[in-house]
């Protein structure tokens, strides 16, 4: 089977059943390009898993696909909302499920490519039965994140909801602010409504998880990094800081790298501390990611991009 280098110009259909593929693995494993070689054979409809490719221009730091990329083998999920906006898991569910069933009408096989574990949990064991955010409560709490912090609102929080503020970090914003919305749209606390789950997958799911050796990862993620400032990111976060609406306590300033870099155009840390703690936060993460991975089961382990094998294993599931 020969890889094409160009656009694809023919790609081979698969009669399977209603099955999902999940194509896994720690940032910088080579999901994206793993992804574009499966989509160069077979017919596949490509749907983002990632809670910071969301965001409309936060491009170079969240080492988005370019557009030349995007246009050959189009991503779905990406750049759907402002930075200044709270996308959530129930969010992610409802737009991941709608993008599943387009994949079906085409005969297309969904792939869903990402790292972000709670949005691919979220999605194969459905979330918890709670009220859906609207206009004003978003406004709201927004405005209160902007006023008072994450630290402060978790304080709040624990006040109403001890269990909930136990098992969130005080600087996870955006769950500290749905924790406080659910209460506030419904009246109860948000550990007395999980149990019961909606929004789950009943496909058929599939996982294909890359995961290079943990010396190839941290030199990937030093010279991405690198080659991120070489590329203007620290202009991309200039532009985010003039941007009204936007503060360093949004979900999406929060994201690795934006963080540092929003510090240190604050003038709250120099460079080297801003490239330093850049790649550090960028290795944690990779390693809660490569934790959370070691659970998951019945999957395709690849050390490096195997399209064949990934296809030979999607072939085989039907």
């Amino acid at each position: 089977m020969r890889l094409l280098d160009n656009a694809p110009i023919f790609c081979m259909p698969i009669k399977t059943p209603k099955t999902v593929v999940f194509l896994l693995g720690p940032t910088t494993a080579g999901k994206t390009d793993l992804a574009i070689k499966l989509s160069q054979i077979i017919n596949t409809r490509l749907i983002s898993v990632d809670s910071a490719l969301i965001y409309k221009g936060m491009d170079i730091g969240t080492a988005k696909p370019d557009a030349n990329i995007l246009a050959r083998y189009p991503h779905h999920l990406i750049d759907i909302c402002k930075p200044s906006e709270i996308y959530s898991a129930f969010n992610f569910c409802k737009d991941a499920t709608a993008q599943i069933q387009k994949a079906f009408e085409n005969e297309q096989i969904p792939i869903l490519v990402g790292g972000t574990s709670f949005y691919f949990n979220a999605l194969e064991y459905g979330l918890s039965n709670l009220p859906e955010s609207t206009p004003r409560s978003k406004q709201k709490f927004n405005q209160l994140l902007e006023t008072k912090g994450a630290p402060a609102l978790h304080q709040d929080l624990a006040k109403i909801d001890k269990t909930a503020a136990e098992r969130i970090h005080p600087n996870d914003s955006q769950r500290i602010i749905r924790a406080l919305e659910v209460f506030d749209l419904s009246g109860k606390i948000l550990s007395d409504l999980q149990g019961r789950k909606k929004l789950k997958t009943n496909y058929t799911i599939k996982k294909i998880i890359l995961t290079p050796s943990r010396t190839k990862l941290h030199q990937r993620i030093e010279k991405r990094f690198l080659t991120m400032l070489d590329k203007g990111f620290l202009a991309e976060v200039k532009r985010l800081k003039q941007t009204p609406n936007l503060h360093k306590n949004l979900p999406a300033i929060r994201c690795v790298g934006y963080r540092q870099a929003w510090q240190y155009l604050d003038g709250e840390i120099n460079k080297q501390q801003m490239i330093e703690k850049s790649i550090i936060a960028t290795r944690q993460l990779c390693k809660r990611q490569s934790t959370w991975l070691k659970d998951q089961t019945n999957a395709l382990l690849l050390k490096t991009s195997d399209p064949e094998k990934a296809i030979d294993f999607i072939q085989n599931t039907y």
